[in-house]
């Protein structure tokens, strides 16, 4: 066994302690810490199965952004817990039955392989692993050459879900003082401070104070 497998192993073990430990953790910040070891013990995998671009995104996108803000929900949000755990029991049987589904689909698909593989895929994986094959090339040429028109409709469709998102949820307070910027730039000199006419005040003499009091 080389080094590579061996830290196969030990990526893939603590990878599967910590998918463990998210939900069986009882505190939901921790089960989120978990949550982002085992991110980066799956962008660790990818690295060693040299895709360093699944990689380095999987880094940048759940750990550096996606888990950070999961973090700060869970942190600044009073969440009952035990009102999450009622009904854990109740779906227990449910979400074994599917978990074993899914796992046993998973061992076939690894045991049986890929039937359907030609001898022309044999050779494009033995070109990958070449040592002058870039993946972030070859993976950027695929996007923005062959399937250039799936990319940019997905990215319209990403702008537009964030355009409603915000607009969904953008409402204006009453409670706050919102200035227009066009008035601001139409003011003239003599709007900007106003003097009103105050009346003086009278003040009472002292003796008219020791008679009321």
């Amino acid at each position: 066994m080389d080094f590579v497998a061996g830290f196969f192993y030990v990526f893939s073990a603590v990878l599967l302690l910590a998918a463990w430990r998210v939900i069986t953790a009882r505190n939901p910040v921790h089960a989120v810490l978990y949550l982002m070891l085992a991110f980066s013990q799956a962008a660790a995998l990818w690295l060693l199965l040299k895709a360093e671009f699944l990689g380095i995104a999987l880094v940048l996108v759940y750990l550096g952004a996606v888990m950070v803000l999961f973090l700060f929900v869970v942190m600044m949000l009073d969440i009952n817990v035990d009102a999450l755990r009622a009904g854990f029991w109740k779906h227990l049987p449910l979400a074994l039955i599917l978990g074993a589904v899914v796992s046993a689909e998973l061992i076939a698909v690894v045991w049986a392989g890929f039937p359907t593989a030609t001898v022309d895929a044999a050779v494009a994986a033995r070109a990958m692993h070449a040592p002058d094959h870039n993946n972030t090339y070859e993976l950027g040429r695929l996007l923005f050459a062959d399937y250039l028109y799936p990319v940019q409709a997905a990215a319209v469709i990403l702008l537009v879900a964030m355009v409603a998102a915000i607009a969904l949820t953008l409402r204006g307070r009453k409670d706050t003082k919102t200035i227009d910027p066009g008035v601001q730039v139409r003011v003239k000199a003599a709007q900007r401070l106003r003097v009103l006419p105050v009346p003086p005040a009278r003040v009472a003499a002292p003796q008219q104070e020791e008679e009321r009091a």
